[in-house]
């Protein structure tokens, strides 16, 4: 089973910014309008903590935090080394996604994921996971992605079990599978008239929380080729991932599971943050 994670840490978090919420301190505010969603404080501790205690109870051992050219912040909370900073017995290193310099913003999940294995070419033939660090996975979902024997595998979540209001559950990616639960489509904020082409046999509707496992050796050549998509102007994992699977069908295991992702996109998710954290991780006890 693989021991790495990568997690994607630099984007500009521009829903959260633009987001409101009445409640909140000034304090809060400013945190959520000028700092990564990965270190906006809940209970005290950055988002990004409660995400690697959950790796660490799955086994994870080395972490490389993908942030943006204006990372130190990251640093004064998870080492100021480049590479192999000791937190809690995790073993972190920093990636830095470069803007391209006629962009402001980062050019996306794809190139965030291309930078990180150009900067660490071990990653071209290890094999490891990938996530966002504004989402809370579980332990279980992070363990079940490690033990698929499949080299390309994702987390093929069950819209019914996601705690969201409906509107915001119909803009999650929606997959389809084969009956082998291979990946077939993957379709990024589908139209209502789309949806019911993505029925499951089982009645299910499920979506992708982004959370993957890739082989570097035989992902990367499609990092490389990937196309900036012509509408969000960015290039998107589900973009290199399913012109893998035009090639080869049987390359991405969709893992069947159910429960919710917490997740940090608009301030009003502080608030709900703060309320699961205190219920289902009051503490973070990193030598259990």
């Amino acid at each position: 089973m693989t021991n790495t994670l990568i997690i994607l840490a630099g984007g500009a978090s521009s829903r959260m910014k633009k987001s409101m919420a009445s409640k909140l301190s000034k304090e809060m505010v400013t945190q959520a309008n000028t700092r990564s969603k990965a270190l906006i404080l809940l209970n005290d501790r950055p988002m990004l903590d409660y995400v690697l205690y959950n790796a660490k109870q799955a086994g994870i051992t080395q972490v490389i935090i993908v942030i943006g050219p204006q990372g130190d912040l990251f640093k004064e909370y998870y080492g100021n080394e480049d590479q192999n900073n000791n937190f809690h017995g995790l073993h972190i290193s920093y990636a830095v996604q470069h803007i391209p310099e006629d962009r402001v913003k980062p050019l996306g999940t794809a190139d965030a994921l291309l930078q990180a294995i150009e900067q660490y070419p071990r990653l071209q033939s290890d094999t490891f996971l990938v996530c966002n660090a504004d989402n809370l996975y579980s332990t279980t979902a992070f363990f079940a992605l490690r033990e698929n024997k499949n080299p390309h595998a994702f987390l093929n979540y069950d819209r019914a079990a996601l705690k969201y209001p409906m509107e915001r559950i119909a803009r999650f990616a929606l997959t389809k599978v084969t009956t082998e639960l291979y990946l077939e489509d993957i379709i990024e904020k589908p139209e209502a008239s789309e949806v019911g082409d993505y029925k499951n046999a089982d009645g299910t509707f499920r979506v992708s929380m982004n959370i993957f496992k890739f082989q570097g050796a035989s992902f990367y050549p499609y990092l490389v080729a990937c196309p900036i998509h012509p509408e969000r102007n960015e290039k998107e994992l589900p973009t290199a991932i399913l012109a893998m699977v035009r090639e080869h069908p049987t390359a991405m295991q969709a893992i069947p599971f159910s429960e919710h992702v917490p997740d940090l996109t608009g301030k009003d998710d502080i608030f709900i943050l703060n309320d699961y954290l205190s219920t289902h991780i009051p503490t973070l006890d990193w030598n259990a």
